[in-house]
């Protein structure tokens, strides 16, 4: 079954007899206003392009295979990404520090060479430091309690408010 054949009944569904009718009108909709509010702003890809001129870069995604891949196409993010790991494809996802393993391998590098940028310090942070990362960065998410904000657990190297600020850290890269 397709994500959208699926994604149609479970708003069929919700819906109840009713108004399943409207169930394939009603998804449309739903999916059209997702991916139009659903897009990355021109400071995040001239940051991506920027960094891709230098930098190796490596997506890894937690989530059912399909509609991550449906992400991911939508947002067209292949062009930015070297590798891209969906933990639906796997057996494993993050924080188990094999899905990190797995996207290093696919870029020819070790895990210590690498540094991973995460909004959530369970998964992704977590997951770097398993996974022996060299760096982990953490942007919190605007809803992150002060407490957590003052003492995370797991401790990243770094903590930013915004993705811009990563240039800062990194220092500017050069061109190849």
């Amino acid at each position: 079954m397709s994500i959208d054949d699926w994604r149609i009944l479970l708003w069929a569904k919700a819906l109840g007899e009713e108004y399943e009718e409207f169930a394939e009108e009603i998804y449309g909709k739903w999916k059209k206003l997702r991916y139009r509010n659903m897009i990355m702003s021109e400071e995040t890809v001239s940051l991506l392009r920027t960094l891709r001129k230098q930098y190796q870069l490596g997506l890894v995604t937690n989530g059912p295979s399909n509609s991550q891949w449906e992400k991911i196409k939508e947002l067209e993010l292949e062009q930015y990404f070297d590798c891209i790991a969906v933990s639906g494809d796997f057996t494993y996802e993050k924080p188990d520090p094999k899905i990190f393993q797995t996207i290093c391998a696919s870029l020819g590098v070790q895990p210590f060479e690498c540094l991973i940028v995460g909004d959530k310090l369970d998964t992704d942070i977590a997951g770097g430091c398993a996974a022996d990362l060299g760096i982990t960065v953490w942007i919190p998410l605007d809803d992150v309690e002060a407490e957590v904000l003052s003492h995370p657990n797991p401790q990243p190297d770094f903590i930013i408010k915004d993705i811009s600020e990563l240039l800062r850290l990194l220092g500017r890269p050069k061109k190849k």
